[in-house]
């Protein structure tokens, strides 16, 4: 068979982002775009993670992220919840890596402990790191429900407007 009969070979690159995402902040939807751009399909994972003790239900937080991917007119990411083990619920989507977030050093200890265990359950599934934009190199979804709870209306440049209205609800201010 000539070169020009031999059939294309296409794989597509999917990867999971995973969090809990409670809420999903603007540095969370930054990462997001990027990830985008690189692979075929992004799936979202959010992990009820109730040990936590999130402060939205993940059918919200689902919603919330649902939204926000809407919003911006991303169209090669979906959510799904899981729970248990991540490098499981990868496998389950064949997702060839796991894309996280790094903001600053202080992120990279706990990162690499999780990315080498998670190598070490299933070494086939790589780990990507992305940085988000500069402007959200300080925001955590934990610093901005602190400032919800104080002064909410200074959270909106940190999370989508809807996220920001939900903040306000639950916090009592509107």
């Amino acid at each position: 068979m000539s070169e020009k009969n031999t059939p294309i070979q296409t794989t597509i690159k999917r990867v999971v982002y995973p969090g809990t995402f409670d809420p999903v902040t603007n540095g969370h939807l930054d990462i997001l775009s990027r990830a985008c751009k690189l692979f075929d399909e992004v799936i979202v994972g959010v992990a009820p993670n109730v040990g936590k003790g999130p402060l939205f239900p993940v059918e919200e937080r689902i919603f919330f992220v649902e939204k926000s991917i809407h919003e911006l007119g991303i169209t090669n990411a979906r959510v799904q919840t899981f729970e248990g083990l991540l490098v499981d619920f990868a496998t389950r989507c064949n997702a060839m890596a796991l894309v996280r977030g790094l903001r600053a050093v202080s992120d990279f200890e706990y990162e690499f402990q999780m990315t080498q265990m998670n190598r070490d359950l299933e070494p086939d599934l790589e780990t990507i790191f992305l940085m988000p934009n500069a402007d959200y190199f300080f925001t955590s979804s934990t610093i901005v429900k602190q400032v919800a709870r104080c002064d909410p209306e200074r959270i909106e440049r940190f999370v989508p407007l809807h996220v920001a209205a939900a903040l306000n609800r639950r916090y009592n201010h509107q």
